[in-house]
């Protein structure tokens, strides 16, 4: 079974950083695009960063200049490094990946981890 797991969240002051981690483990061929999301309360899910298995990289424009996602294929791990944190940072943030089981490509999800940002 698929599973991503994410760390890395945290309650962190308005200008400070955090990194968050996702991995995925389980049985499966093959990752393509890896991304992050976030949802604040009220809010619906949105897009904050992804990134294609070849290193192609695409962000919200909130978080531009802010955030860098990158990824490290070997250990099936995707990572957001979040600098220069705003109190509208604040959400739970979801790993996603597109990954591929014996003949099929699905989308997956990881459990969410929370980041504070306190102004």
């Amino acid at each position: 079974q698929v599973q991503l797991v994410e760390s890395g969240g945290g309650l962190v002051q308005a200008g400070g950083s955090l990194r968050l981690s996702c991995a995925a483990s389980g049985r499966f061929f093959a990752i393509n695009a890896m991304g992050w999301y976030r949802q604040a309360p009220g809010n619906q899910r949105e897009l904050v960063a992804r990134i294609t298995r070849g290193g192609i990289t695409d962000y919200a424009d909130s978080v531009k200049g802010r955030f860098t996602i990158s990824r490290d294929n070997a250990k099936n791990t995707v990572y957001l490094q979040m600098n220069s944190l705003e109190p509208e940072d604040t959400a739970v943030y979801y790993c996603s990946a597109n990954i591929r089981e014996r003949t099929t490509w699905s989308n997956y999800w990881g459990q969410g981890t929370q980041v504070t940002v306190s102004s």
